[in-house]
């Protein structure tokens, strides 16, 4: 299959670069200071004691040469709608989108410019980020995607996929319920976000000081309980694991958003924040402390177009 990354920062490079590795037709669509930047120094990941440089296949969308089969959609929220203006040239009657985003909104986006059944439901989990070079930078082993059909079940095209995803040096796992799937991750980040944003610091910073331990199953008990009000409860283990992830004692972990926002960048406060607080009013359900995350992320965002 020919495969196309939307993309080529800390998820989709990640990715991309491992299923090149592993021998599979990969090309990456950039923006053009992007494609400049990789031809200079290479696709490059370090982090864990390795690194490895790799020569992309690079496109941009001036420059898109036919159809894909596959088109791995990995690109901030806040870029979705250049994003999908660009790939729509390499979307034919038979291509798969898979996006890998946060929160559930991009789908609505997605289905309407290319139709519901050529867009798949996508999860990914890495601990990546980017340096000031624009290397890939490891932080974790984790990497994993899972990949469904937005009606459940399964399909022989979801079979087909998994032949052209799996075995490149991380997990993959095909789920029947991928919605539900996508609004469990949307719990945990959602989670982790809040509670770095309210601390304004890490799980550890979090947890060293007195109730710092009980803010983080606070907030995700909230996200969790407006993903029960929209049809997809968390199961007792998924969230205990959340739970533990967020109350570990000296942990280093930040969310993304987290790390936007420090580092005074656009973050994806609406697509993680604003649509779930949206949601819950919606469904009725309570949640004071994800909404005090959501205006002191906008606060951020409006200075920012402040200059």
């Amino acid at each position: 299959m020919r495969i196309l990354v939307v993309g080529a920062g800390a998820t989709g490079g990640y990715f991309g670069a491992k299923l090149q590795q592993a021998g599979r037709d990969v090309t990456f669509l950039v923006r053009p200071k992007r494609a400049d930047a990789l031809r200079a120094r290479g696709l490059r990941i370090t982090g864990l004691g390795a690194e490895t440089v790799l020569k992309p296949r690079l496109l941009t969308a001036a420059e898109i040469d036919g159809h894909y089969d596959v088109v791995l959609v990995s690109v901030k929220a806040t870029t979705l709608p250049a994003a999908i203006d660009d790939v729509a040239a390499a979307v034919g009657p038979r291509t798969v989108v898979i996006p890998f985003l946060n929160g559930m909104a991009h789908l609505d986006a997605l289905n309407e410019r290319f139709g519901v059944d050529a867009v798949l439901g996508g999860v990914v989990r890495v601990l990546t980020t980017l340096d000031a070079e624009g290397d890939i930078v490891r932080l974790g082993t984790l990497a994993e995607i899972v990949i469904g059909e937005q009606r459940g079940g399964t399909s022989r095209r979801v079979e087909q996929l998994t032949e052209a995803l799996s075995g490149a040096d991380f997990d993959f796992a095909v789920s029947p319920d991928i919605r539900t799937a996508m609004w469990h991750k949307w719990v945990f980040i959602s989670t982790l976000g809040a509670l770095n944003t309210l601390v304004r610091g890490s799980v550890g910073d979090a947890t060293a000081v007195p109730g710092g331990d009980r803010l983080g199953p606070q907030i995700a008990a909230e996200a969790a309980a407006v993903a029960a009000a929209a049809g997809h409860p968390v199961p007792k283990q998924t969230l205990d694991n959340v739970r533990a992830f967020v109350t570990r004692p000296g942990s280093d972990d930040t969310a993304s958003l987290y790390r936007d926002l420090v580092g005074g960048q656009p973050t994806e406060v609406e697509q993680i924040f604003g649509d779930l607080t949206a949601r819950a009013r919606a469904l009725g359900v309570p949640t004071p402390l994800l909404d005090a995350t959501t205006v002191a992320v906008r606060v951020h965002e409006q200075r920012l177009t402040r200059g």
